[in-house]
């Protein structure tokens, strides 16, 4: 089977130049050439630090496939097409979760995502099954097919482990607006509306309110500024909000 992202391209370029020109060119090379522009886009797209343990990890990467043997654990394709998906969504999910990646099509689906706003996994699927459809064109459909199912069970467990990207809106109902807001922006670098005098239908109390916009990687520190500032307040948060308009990413 085909891998994904740059290394699923490696393989599809070192089996092109066997069969067109007749050598063969190590799959550990062309994975690390293949990487090289893309650090240099997420130096200025995504962060330094990022790319520096991205460059790291794209070198271990390289290193790994070109002198560990391949183990073979089983040879059911849908076997390994299932607990490979897996496995690769956990190691790409924790590692984005620490402002680090694999290299490859997690880059340029950080940097779509930057841009737009959409799942790194569903970006990541559309990239990557472009790849497979080259594969599938060039070398036939059996494999490139069990490949497409690792990719597709990989972008989800990416999705749900990669929670910096979900979007939760919290709705606070305090006495203490000025407090809460003060923390939220000190905190966790967000902003707030306020809407002042809201009356409670049943006691008939004014209070404020006010609603913020946070990720899911943000949601324990926000649980902890509202047991500090306002352990009585009335909070409520619906998760994966969807936002037109400026929302910024804050860097970990």
């Amino acid at each position: 089977m085909y891998s994904s992202g740059a290394t699923g391209l490696a393989q599809i370029i070192s089996a092109l130049s066997n069969h067109w020109f007749g050598f063969h060119i190590p799959i550990s090379l062309t994975f690390y050439a293949i990487n090289f522009p893309l650090m240099v886009l997420a130096w200025y797209q995504i962060g330094h630090k990022f790319t520096v343990f991205t460059f790291i990890t794209v070198s271990m990467s390289s290193f790994f496939i070109q002198f560990v043997p391949v183990a073979t654990l089983t040879e059911d394709p849908i076997i390994n097409a299932l607990f490979g998906g897996v496995v690769m969504g956990l190691g790409i999910g924790f590692a984005l979760r620490n402002n680090i990646s694999s290299g490859g099509t997690d880059i340029v689906s950080l940097t779509i995502r930057k841009k737009t706003g959409k799942n790194v996994g569903s970006i990541s699927f559309l990239v990557n099954g472009t790849i497979m459809l080259i594969a599938g064109l060039t070398f036939g459909w059996k494999y490139a097919l069990y490949s497409m199912i690792t990719i597709f069970v990989s972008s989800r467990v990416t999705d749900a482990v990669f929670t910096k990207q979900k979007r939760m809106q919290a709705m606070i109902v305090t006495n203490h607006p000025d407090k809460v807001i003060e923390k939220i922006h000190k905190k966790l670098h967000r902003g707030a509306t306020m809407i002042h005098d809201a009356e409670g239908t049943y006691n008939h109390e004014r209070k404020a309110v006010l609603i913020t916009v946070i990720t899911r990687a943000e949601f324990n520190e926000f649980k902890q500024i509202m047991k500090q500032v306002d352990p009585g307040a009335f909070v409520s948060v619906s998760e994966n909000v969807h936002i037109l308009g400026r929302f910024v990413e804050t860097e970990n």
